[in-house]
């Protein structure tokens, strides 16, 4: 049987609440914005087709019986789960969470200082972000939008490049002035240099990498520090302790507040970077639409700025 066959009409069972809560007729039509008569009708009405009797007429007010006492919990308590339920889809449209997967170092120097852009534009939307060293393409299922590192563009549907891989050697610039500037590839083997682990860069160029790639003769040699987290090789390059390798984008930041410099003479690129991630491209989402053309507009505003050269 169907509710509409079961249940009384809404109109009637809202009258009736306040009625009960009331307990007049009187107050009812006043805070329903009716009339007394109309209320006492509405109530005769309910109590026909339901064949119960759920008030009992007394001076000056009305009281519940023992059906109504218990018809008029059935119904706050329904009205309570209606409002709640409704409380929480108004807010869902009014808040619509995304959830966007990346690794730490593109959330620390590049996403987090121009998230506050995007919260301006669509405050509706509330950010959660998800962060791995060691995401991988099956990952993306659990998120709205991914923007991850692959060595070369990779056979993941729904992918775009958003940030070409660029890499040079950086440092403070107090290190570069001690250490005076170097005219040829080899000269980097000389240095102190500063190391990631490879299974925390994953497809990154390490230093063997980019120096066999600018033609030096000559292999580095072990790094005198090595990190398994990129911020804080980063971390170590700022305070003078060694050059590292920056990739454009995450240091590009640094680089234009003076805080880095870039060995740009020693630059190589490749076919990987990150790229941008869409694991569910036909689903509608207002708020994943909006996410994705901010990024595409932030990137090309970031490349209409050119590259910082070195200081």
């Amino acid at each position: 049987m169907l509710f509409s066959e079961r249940l009384p009409p809404v109109q009637s069972l809202v009258v009736f609440e306040a009625a009960a809560r009331h307990l007049s007729f009187t107050g009812a039509a006043r805070e329903l914005g009716t009339t007394q008569s109309a209320v006492s009708q509405q109530v005769r009405a309910l109590e026909t087709q339901l064949e119960l009797s759920l008030f009992t007429r007394v001076y000056r007010g009305v009281e519940l019986t023992e059906e109504g006492r218990i018809l008029k919990l059935a119904v706050e308590e329904g009205f309570h789960r209606i409002a709640a339920a409704l409380e929480q889809l108004q807010f869902r449209r009014q808040h619509q969470r995304l959830d966007v997967a990346t690794d730490f170092a593109l959330a620390a120097y590049w996403l987090m200082p121009r998230l506050p852009s995007f919260r301006a534009l669509h405050p509706e939307v509330d950010v959660r972000l998800v962060t791995s060293q060691n995401w991988t393409p099956a990952d993306a299922q659990e998120v709205d939008v991914a923007i991850a590192f692959f060595g070369q563009p990779p056979w993941v549907a729904g992918t775009q490049l958003l940030f070409a891989e660029t890499v040079f050697p950086i440092c403070s610039p107090a290190f570069l002035a001690d250490l005076g500037e170097l005219q040829a590839p080899d000269e980097l083997a000389d240095v102190p240099l500063l190391g990631l682990r490879s299974a925390q860069g994953a497809g990154w160029l390490d230093w063997s990498r980019v120096m066999a790639s600018l033609g030096a003769a000559r292999v580095p040699g072990e790094p005198v520090l090595t990190f398994d987290n990129y911020t804080l090789l980063i971390q170590a390059a700022l305070s003078g302790q060694g050059v590292g390798l920056g990739w454009g984008t995450l240091v590009d930041d640094l680089i234009e507040r003076g805080l880095l410099v870039a060995m740009h003479q020693f630059t190589v690129s490749t076919e990987g970077g990150y790229f941008l991630i869409e694991p569910k491209p036909h689903e509608p989402v207002n708020a994943k639409r909006h996410f994705i053309q901010w990024l595409l507009d932030t990137q090309q505003t970031d490349d209409s700025k050119g590259v910082p050269l070195a200081r």
